[in-house]
């Protein structure tokens, strides 16, 4: 892995993902070859240049202290972490075999916070998973709107026979659809928050592309937030520090 990161760099390459079902699980298997995934990252961390690294997802129920202390005292990775929590619910969680509980994600959650005040969260969420109450459901959003994440990536629970969940008892097509649509609703609100208290503040981002539409370029944040930048040069491929101007919506808007 480093020798292909340390490949990358040298080739010009401005980012690196590290990828994986569960990122914190890496070297549990073998830990005296390999190290642990913070091990992993501080010595791809010590690779020369200028690029950054970002790695997801992460489980909430092995995210450690020390993972977020080595993205502390890095130069290149990201203050963003993608950390899915599925439910709101500890009794659907526990359906869901997730082994932590709400409490147990907000403690993370707080951690982050205190080590990592800058970072930005992102998560996934499930809706109508079998057994899911109205309640159930409305921890779920009580705990969007705490966590505040930057972005959430919100799904309808799909059946899939052979699965365990596929035995449970099943919610309704219309209660599940309705429920989404809440959340979606929920969510808006939040990240509409989000991007207003980021409007005045400085932010390195990397330029992807260009917005047609918006006739701007496209520069990603730490979190992978999409800013909308006006320049009169070409910047794609480049780093820049921009000051948030304004947001509409959940979108922000920046000049190089």
């Amino acid at each position: 892995i480093i020798a292909e990161v340390k490949s990358l760099i040298k080739e010009g390459y401005k980012q690196v993902t590290l990828l994986g079902q569960n990122v914190n699980s890496y070297g549990n298997d073998n830990p005296k070859e390999f190290g642990t995934f913070s091990e992993l990252l501080k010595e791809l961390d010590k690779i020369e240049g200028d690029f950054r690294i970002r790695f997801m997802s992460s489980h909430p129920k092995d995210l450690s202290e020390e993972l977020i202390k080595t993205i502390a005292s890095s130069k290149h990775i990201c203050h963003g972490i993608h950390l899915p929590v599925q439910s709101g619910s500890t009794k659907i969680l526990k359906a869901m075999n997730r082994k932590y509980t709400r409490e147990d994600y907000l403690k993370k959650i707080e951690m982050i916070r205190k080590i990592l005040p800058d970072c930005q969260i992102t998560s996934d969420v499930i809706v109508g998973f079998p057994g899911e109450t109205e309640e159930d459901f409305e921890e779920t959003v009580s705990l969007a709107k705490e966590v505040k994440f930057i972005s959430l990536f919100m799904f309808v629970y799909s059946r899939r026979k052979g699965t365990v969940a596929d035995k449970m008892e099943q919610i309704d097509e219309s209660v599940k659809k309705d429920r989404i649509k809440r959340l979606i609703a929920a969510e808006n609100k939040i990240s509409t928050e989000v991007a207003k208290s980021l409007v005045g503040k400085t932010m390195r981002l990397l330029i992807e592309g260009y917005d047609e539409k918006e006739d701007a370029y496209v520069g990603m944040t730490d979190s992978a937030k999409a800013v909308f930048v006006k320049s009169n040069t070409n910047i794609i491929g480049k780093f820049i520090d921009a000051t948030i101007t304004k947001s509409t919506g959940s979108k922000l808007f920046a000049n190089a």
